[in-house]
């Protein structure tokens, strides 16, 4: 294999609308044709990237989770599974207690289920959130008490204050093995979204390991946000949209157009000399 290329999804290869857009599919197709490879590294489920990428022919391994989890379509099973010890767990339920913030506890059971669990009282803003997971799973987010007691413990996710939330990720970057990544949840409201995971289960390590296990010559990734950092540092190549966060456009080997006007399409089909 000689190029693999690597998508993040939300801000960086679907539109405005969250959707991939036509002229988009039909440049994937064109890829497909020319025998180019492609995937997906997202912090969304699985089940939330199958959403939008069902139809669109994505047949090499998806990176899932910010890079916890690496899932193949063709044996459905997973190769990569970066799950937290007991003391980690303890250390992000402390950071999270200490900021007054519910954790959502996303769990990763039977080397398949997603479970995703929160305290009994949510507030209005984190019922939203409760919303948005059960959109994005289509599946219902269950108390906490349900939990399984031993289940293995993917990542934490949760919504706060700006002040809350950067308190939590302070106190999480004090632990070599864990990673936090933030921003702005909802325009108009001092919210922002958290996600708490093992230092490993990170865009680059994910990126590194599938590079190596497909035998691609060289990785070209697409991002725009934090998470999309480590991916950056590995790959061969890296391109952000112009609408992406100003640390990676300084990092980025190229700055393509915005991602709600399809600029990863257009800036494919022009190195790749497609025909559409």
């Amino acid at each position: 294999m000689s190029d693999l290329l690597v998508f993040d999804l939300d801000g960086t290869l679907l539109s405005a609308n969250s959707t991939i857009s036509d002229y988009t599919a039909k440049v994937l197709r064109g890829l497909t044709d020319l025998g180019i490879a492609y995937t997906v590294a997202t912090g969304r489920s699985l089940h939330g990237a199958q959403s939008v990428l069902k139809d669109h022919r994505f047949t090499q391994p998806h990176i899932v989770k910010n890079g916890v989890l690496i899932w193949d379509p063709e044996s459905d099973a997973y190769s990569r599974q970066c799950l937290l010890t007991q003391d980690e767990i303890a250390h992000i339920l402390l950071a999270f207690t200490s900021a007054d913030v519910s954790p959502f506890v996303h769990t990763f059971e039977n080397g398949s289920y997603h479970g995703v669990y929160h305290s009994a009282r949510l507030k209005d803003y984190e019922q939203k959130l409760a919303a948005y997971i059960e959109r994005e799973r289509g599946e219902a987010v269950r108390p906490l008490n349900e939990m399984p007691p031993h289940a293995p413990i993917a990542n934490f996710s949760g919504l706060g204050s700006q002040h809350a939330i950067e308190t939590i990720i302070e106190q999480i970057a004090l632990e070599p093995h864990l990673l936090a990544y933030g921003g702005p949840a909802f325009e108009g409201r001092d919210l922002y979204w958290l996600d708490v995971h093992h230092c490993e289960g990170n865009k680059g390590a994910a990126v590194k390991e599938l590079k190596q296990q497909l035998g691609a010559d060289r990785v070209i990734c697409f991002g725009d946000s934090d998470n999309d950092v480590t991916m950056f540092e590995c790959a061969d190549e890296s391109y952000a949209p112009d609408n992406a966060k100003p640390q990676l456009l300084e990092i980025a080997t190229g700055i393509i157009g915005h991602h709600d006007s399809d600029g990863i399409a257009h800036y494919l089909s022009q190195r790749y000399g497609l025909r559409l």
